[in-house]
């Protein structure tokens, strides 16, 4: 220790206190902390921004996938980039809007099976969330040593979140698109369907394949589903009645050319297209090719009043069967006299159509034929077209058979457009399943005169008034038509089925100034209770024909025509001698 009073001896720098900063060191530590903090506190800005900016990435990806899905996402990693987003398939809508067919986006399921830990239990519970897919199918296919496989196509929203729920690693979904068709069987046979990838496989939609695929603007057809439907309930009204195994009709515009309704029965849902039979896909309008009867006549008398050979006042004896080789012509109900040529269209006379035939002559005939299209293929906007027959060596019997209705077949479209060229003034149009503005409607070519057409307009009218047609009446629209029973041929190509025949009506209304054509035709009708044991085109066919235009005149603003106004009159009726009812 130190003496009393004595200095203490200095502190050990290692244990004395510090000596407090100079007030000049302070203020340069001061500097160098805030310039520190400054720096600090901007770091943690732009990491913060930086932090902020990818979480709303991450957020706006996350909402991106769940309710804007592009089509492409979630793909598999490693796994080649699936198909590009779907480009929506146009719609096909009618005459008026209403919407035949169009596209649904759907959610498509597949998987990576490598990502599957156990196939055997997920291929349970897909199959339990997803009806109709199969247990064991799912685990063959969720065991194979791929990274791609699919598992459903066009998934409806319930079934997507089943699938979701159940949280399966290895399964993702395709975004999708669905073509359906809200008129169901309705238009079937026109507007047709696709395939799963959206293709075309029929009708419209694959004969149109290339502008709905690529277009945004709805492909707009002449239909007329209000007309169409009617056309549709009459025509299998008709088939019921009489038993027949199918059927087909027709309205079509002879102004424009445009088809307002075309039916095919039996037919199908284009929404179940895989599940319809062949006779259901089969197109009994357009290509089914027949030998349409005495429907053909109004070709033969058009022909010979326009060759300018034959006068309406010129008489044909039909007082016995016509007799050519080994082959005889008979007709349905003799009326063993001389007949004109009204009275010849009006009692639908086989005998006097042959004679006429023979007196213009095979040239001329093949000739008209050819003229009003009969001899080749129709240009409707469909792939389901049929080819006409016709004999390869036109010979005489040929041609007499030809004036009636057998030995050439053709569609019902043939038929439908030739009738219009010869009620509307002979013009000659190509029908169209597409909706045409005043200004695209074809000009037409002029097949007959106009004098012949207004002759045939009084023929018609005369079969319905007095003749063959009586029951295609339809009170106040002026109905004219042509009634036809031909034999159906056998498949085999020799001869006729027994007992197999086809009943035709082809008509227009009004026939003052017609507008419309209908054709109706039942496949292999059988007589009933009513009757009387026929089941030929007047009992058959024209009853069709005349409640469709009761039902569709309205709709088409055409108002009823009194029976003594002027226009209502047809002097024939009064120049024939038609004291006795004419055969059914």
């Amino acid at each position: 220790m130190s003496p009393l009073g004595s200095r203490p001896a200095p502190c050990s720098p290692r244990h004395a206190d510090p000596l407090p900063p100079r007030r000049d060191e302070i203020v340069q530590i001061d500097g160098a902390t805030k310039r520190a903090l400054e720096i600090g506190r901007q770091r943690l800005l732009i990491g913060a921004a930086l932090f902020a900016l990818a979480f709303l990435a991450i957020s706006g990806r996350l909402v991106d996938v769940t309710l804007f899905g592009d089509g492409t996402e979630p793909r598999i990693a490693g796994q080649p980039a699936l198909a590009a987003p779907i480009a929506e398939r146009a719609d096909i809508v009618d005459r008026n809007g209403v919407v035949l067919a169009t596209s649904l986006q759907t959610a498509s399921l597949f998987a990576n099976p490598r990502q599957i830990r156990d196939p055997s239990e997920a291929a349970k519970e897909l199959a339990a969330a997803v009806p109709g897919l199969s247990a064991p199918e799912l685990k063959v296919k969720l065991s194979a040593d791929k990274s791609f496989v699919w598992l459903q196509r066009n998934l409806t929203p319930r079934q997507k979140l089943d699938v979701a729920r159940l949280g399966i690693e290895g399964l993702y979904f395709q975004a999708d698109e669905r073509r359906v068709y809200p008129m169901g069987a309705l238009t079937s046979h026109v507007v047709g369907f696709t395939d799963i990838d959206n293709k075309g496989l029929a009708g419209v939609e694959q004969s149109f394949d290339d502008v709905l695929a690529g277009g945004r603007h709805p492909v707009q057809l002449s239909l007329d589903v209000r007309i169409q439907q009617i056309l549709r309930e009459e025509l299998q009204r008709g088939i019921d009645d009489f038993n027949g195994i199918g059927g087909a009709g027709i309205v079509l515009d002879a102004q424009t050319g445009e088809v307002l309704a075309l039916v095919s029965l039996p037919d199908f849902d284009p929404n179940q297209a895989a599940s319809a039979t062949p006779d259901q896909r089969f197109d009994r309008a357009t290509l089914g090719v027949y030998e349409m009867g005495s429907t053909f006549k109004t070709l033969n008398t058009a022909m010979a009043l326009d060759s300018g050979k034959i006068r309406m006042s010129d008489t044909f004896d039909v007082s016995r069967p016509l007799s050519i080789g080994r082959w005889t012509i008979h007709d349905f109900e003799p009326m063993h006299r001389p007949l004109s040529v009204p009275e010849i269209f009006m009692y639908s006379s086989n005998i006097g159509a042959a004679r006429m035939a023979t007196v213009v002559g095979i040239d001329t005939q093949k000739a008209f034929m050819a003229k009003f299209g009969m001899l080749r293929q129709v240009s409707l906007e469909l792939p389901e077209l049929g080819k006409p027959q016709f004999p390869a060596d036109w010979r005489p019997i040929n041609s007499m058979t030809i004036a009636y209705g057998q030995g050439i077949a053709v569609s019902a479209v043939h038929v439908v457009s030739a009738v219009a060229a010869m009620v509307n003034g002979g013009l000659m149009r190509p029908a169209t399943l597409i909706k045409r503005s005043p200004d695209e409607v074809s000009d037409g070519q002029r097949v007959i005169s106009a004098s012949t057409s207004q002759k045939m307009r009084e023929l018609l009218r005369l079969v319905v008034q007095a003749g063959t047609g009586k029951s295609a009446d339809a009170p106040g629209y002026l109905v004219g038509g042509k009634t036809g029973t031909a034999q159906k041929r056998n498949p085999n190509g020799r001869g006729y089925l027994p007992n197999a025949r086809l009943a035709s009506f082809v008509g227009a209304f009004p026939m003052s100034a017609p507008r419309y054509v209908i054709f109706a035709m039942v496949d292999e009708p059988k007589p009933n209770a009513h009757s009387y044991g026929f089941a030929t085109g007047g009992w058959v066919a024209a009853p069709v024909v005349s409640r469709v235009v009761q039902r569709i005149g309205p709709l088409l603003g055409l108002p009823p025509i009194p029976k003594d106004a002027p226009e209502a009159q047809n002097e024939l009726l009064t120049q024939v001698s038609a004291t006795a009812n004419a055969p059914e």
